[in-house]
């Protein structure tokens, strides 16, 4: 295996440590055939733990993000415009260059010791996948469990990677110790759709073997079933075939989140719309025409079918919230069955 480093000159050097925000940066390429085409920077991050915009409507207030980027190359991911702010690419640049926090885990001992810190939540993989393919190469999570683990701080993670499961042992210790909420992610398990849209990810069914591991060894573990793909993934029938999976799994709980479309993520899902489904383009508009969110109708529609098909397939109340139920809240009320109805005809 050979890795070739990239950067030509001082002057770039100090040029890229500047937009990443870091102290060094090294850029290289790895000839194996699973990162053929991508470039990693590693940098020297200056900060690890990162406060949430209150205008992001996340419901948690910190994250720990050691890469930028992601390798599952999936098409609707709305962190794509992150890589807009490093002068990235969001498309393929987004899919293809990787920034990696080399220093996370020794960044995160220290900020973790520091008196201002007070020990709250951390969230991770809500930005990128931190079980993406390149982790198996830099390893960065054990260091970073390890390091909540000792000091007892409460986190989750968000993932589609099974290679979680190289850090059973250390979650499951972390686990005595403090409260560690997993969430596997199955928006569907139709194996075209799957492809297509998520053509760097582990099988749904793979994935839904981590959440099994992870309950058989004592981790409970939920399943944030998103995206639900409106006209492609949304059918009586595929909900109720994903639904049935999951509780087949062991999940603990499952949380339906409807595709969102945020800029960036837009313009590279409907072009990959335009290519695949033609004829579906108009729909969309329609149905995002007021913004990144489908109408709170249609969402509502969603998580009504879900629960009702976990009620029946035996899926219990989430009486410990994990991500997934911190990601996503369940509408108070759904719309008049006469106002949905002629919401539905509009599309």
């Amino acid at each position: 295996m050979r890795w070739e480093n990239l950067t030509a000159t001082t002057q770039n050097r100090e040029r890229e440590a500047a937009l990443f925000g870091a102290d060094a940066v090294t850029t290289r390429t790895f000839d194996t055939p699973e990162f053929r085409g991508v470039t990693f920077h590693e940098i020297r991050a200056r900060s690890i733990v990162n406060r949430v915009p209150g205008a992001s409507r996340m419901p948690f207030e910190w994250t720990v993000n050691p890469y930028r980027g992601c390798t599952h190359a999936c098409v609707y991911c709305f962190a794509r415009k992150t890589h807009s702010y490093l002068d990235l690419d969001t498309g393929l640049g987004f899919d293809s260059q990787i920034v990696v926090k080399v220093n996370a885990p020794e960044l995160l001992r220290r900020q973790l010791a520091s008196p201002r810190w007070r020990g709250e939540h951390i969230a991770m993989g809500t930005n990128v996948d931190c079980y993406q393919r390149a982790e198996g190469r830099y390893a960065l999570m054990p260091g970073i469990i390890a390091a909540l683990r000792d000091r007892a701080n409460p986190f989750s993670i968000l993932t589609k990677g099974t290679l979680i499961l190289r850090d059973l042992e250390l979650l499951r210790e972390a686990s005595r110790v403090t409260d560690v909420g997993i969430s596997v992610s199955v928006g569907f398990t139709d194996q075209e759709l799957w492809r297509t849209v998520e053509p760097g990810t582990p099988a749904p069914e793979r994935r839904l073997a981590v959440v099994r591991t992870l309950s058989e060894n004592g981790i409970g573990c939920g399943v944030l079933m998103a995206p639900v793909i409106p006209f492609l993934g949304d059918r009586p029938d595929q909900l109720r075939t994903t639904v049935r999976a999951i509780a087949a799994s062991g999940a603990t709980s499952v949380t339906p989140l409807v595709l969102h479309l945020r800029p960036g993520a837009r313009e590279w899902f409907m072009a990959w719309l335009a290519r695949h489904h033609p004829h579906l383009v108009r729909r969309y508009e329609r149905l995002y025409a007021e913004g990144a969110y489908a109408p709170k109708w249609y969402q509502r529609r969603i998580t009504r079918q879900v629960h009702e098909l976990a009620q029946e397939f035996g899926i219990g109340p989430n009486h410990r919230p994990g991500l997934a139920r911190r990601i996503a809240t369940v509408p108070e009320q759904a719309p008049a069955p006469a106002q949905e109805a002629t919401q539905l005809s509009l599309i």
